[in-house]
Order: C-alpha cells, then structure tokens, then sequence
C-alpha cells in the first residue's frame, strides 16, 4: 500500500469504521496508536510520514495516539470549542446537488457537521471531487448572530450542524 491508499485507509478507520480495525473512539475522537499499526501492517515512522504530509491536514497525532480531525459518520464526541467564524465561508459542492440545497440547506449528509472552507480556492477543489464545482457563499456572520454555532478544526476547516437556505447565495 502507497501513502495515498494509507491515508484512504486511516481516514475510513477513523471516520468511518474504527470497529473494523477493533478500535473504538475516545474523547476527541483519539484511538491509541499500536493497534492501529498492527491492523495495517505500518510503521510508526510511516503513519507519521502520512500525517505529516496529508495536504489536508486530516489527521494529528500526538505522542501514540492518532485522530481524524474531522469527517466522522460515526458516534464520536470532538470536543470541540465554539468559534466566532468570519462574515462568509464557502461551500463547495456540484450542479446536482443544487436544487436540495437551495430546498433545504446544507445538511451534514451522515457526517456530523457541514464542512466550510475559509478560501474560494478550498471550497472548488472540495466541490471539483464530484465533477464540475459550484462555490456557495455561506453568510456565516449573520448566521452566527442569529443562534448558529460554529467551530473550527484543527485544519482549519470550520463546521457547522446546518445551514438553512436563507444564509447560502447561489
């Protein structure tokens, strides 16, 4: 297995199926890393290698321990802190998507949260993944201001549990 296909597998453990491996989420989402390795068969050195290099920064390790920052469609409690996020964020998805969108929002779709990108730029290659992207601009401000809570993961991705129609411009 490439580093590419290891971080495909360490991101669909620990978002998706930490059972598979006989691992189970703690606070955090954090799993002790040693059973980790000896599921796949990898080195410290180079789950490190993985984390360090992961362009999107999905992944921390901390000592041995490991966690996916963020993505999980599993029960998981990520501790985290609400953020007072900027006056917009973007949302980047696909042209088929857009009639539910603009019906009812952006909705976690079996994650946890909505994912919100800081740049244009981010929010493209997110949507490019489903063929030609859309860029949504998400009025997070006024969001903010009316109840909404925001967070911001460790890579700078900020989350959200839903944004209703009225905050998104097409």
């Amino acid at each position: 297995m490439n580093d590419k296909q290891l971080s495909h597998r360490l991101s669909y453990l620990l978002r998706h199926a930490p059972g598979e491996a006989g691992l189970t989420l703690e606070p955090g989402g954090w799993v002790p890393l040693a059973p980790l390795l000896a599921h796949l068969g990898v080195t410290h050195e180079r789950v490190e290698r993985v984390v360090a290099t992961n362009n999107k920064q999905r992944f921390s390790l901390e000592g041995e321990r490991i966690r996916a920052n963020q993505g999980h469609s599993v029960p998981v409690e990520l501790d985290l802190t609400p953020a007072v996020p900027p006056t917009v964020l973007y949302h980047g998805t696909h042209a088929g998507a857009l009639d539910a969108i603009r019906a009812g929002g952006l909705k976690p779709m079996g994650r946890h949260h909505v994912h919100l990108s800081p740049d244009v730029m981010t929010a493209r290659h997110v949507g490019a993944r489903r063929g030609k992207p859309v860029v949504l601009t998400v009025r997070s401000g006024p969001m903010q201001e009316a109840g909404h809570v925001f967070f911001l993961s460790v890579n700078g991705v900020w989350l959200t549990d839903r944004v209703p129609p009225e905050f998104l411009l097409f």
